[in-house]
């Protein structure tokens, strides 16, 4: 039964069953209490979170965390807040925490719309990533597709000025979505004329590997704030 209701939110995500791993599991059971962030409705006092003031990186949707985690190991100097719904991805993440001794990893297991709206103050991040969300290919699921005006506008409201925000995507058609609400929005400046080159610092995921060597296209689409 659809659950689109005009009191229902509607999300970006549905939430899949997922085989957890043993290590998965232990990662879960002894850095969870660590590493999670639980979800409430006011902001975060990162400094207390990490321990430090650094320059702070949202991650909406990191899968099962491997890029996150080498992004986190190149850049000791920058905390990343990872946001993912589904519980394998996070154990994932949390198993790479421990085996890397990351110190600058944070996770929050709940959807990104509430966590950026009531968990993150305005103005407080340097960066937002959001790789390979899902495309919603269907056209009656565009709804669904996180990148919308609405969403950027309020996503802008907590980059610090000169954040940026550093979109990617393997769907063209959804490249093109995101490529015109970006440039719709002017509190946001293109860093390039169209597409963005992949920056060396984004690793590639197995699956986009995978996908570059069937001839399949990768789009980079890096804004920053005025």
């Amino acid at each position: 039964m659809s659950t689109d209701t005009p009191h229902a939110p509607i999300r970006s995500f549905v939430l899949r069953a997922g085989r957890m791993g043993p290590g998965q599991q232990r990662a879960l059971q002894t850095l969870g209490p660590r590493y999670l962030l639980p979800f409430a409705a006011q902001p975060l006092d990162l400094d207390h979170t990490f321990g430090r003031t650094a320059p702070r990186v949202l991650e909406i949707g990191f899968g099962m965390g491997d890029a996150t985690a080498q992004v986190a190991a190149a850049q000791p100097g920058t905390d990343f807040i990872g946001i993912e719904v589904h519980e394998p991805g996070v154990g994932a993440l949390l198993k790479q925490v421990g085996e890397r001794g990351l110190t600058n990893v944070r996770i929050v297991q709940h959807d990104a719309v509430d966590v950026l709206r009531q968990m993150i103050a305005p103005a407080a991040l340097a960066g937002v990533h959001l790789w390979f969300p899902d495309p919603w290919h269907k056209k009656r699921h565009h709804k669904r597709r996180l990148v919308q005006g609405a969403f950027v506008a309020e996503l802008l409201t907590r980059l610090a000025p000169g954040g940026y925000l550093h979109c990617a995507t393997d769907w063209e058609p959804y490249a093109q979505q995101m490529l015109e609400v970006l440039q719709a929005e002017p509190g946001l400046a293109n860093t390039a004329a169209g597409y963005a080159p992949r920056p060396d610092w984004r690793p590639l995921t197995k699956f986009e590997q995978r996908g570059l060597r069937l001839g399949h296209g990768v789009w980079d689409l890096v804004f920053t704030r005025r």
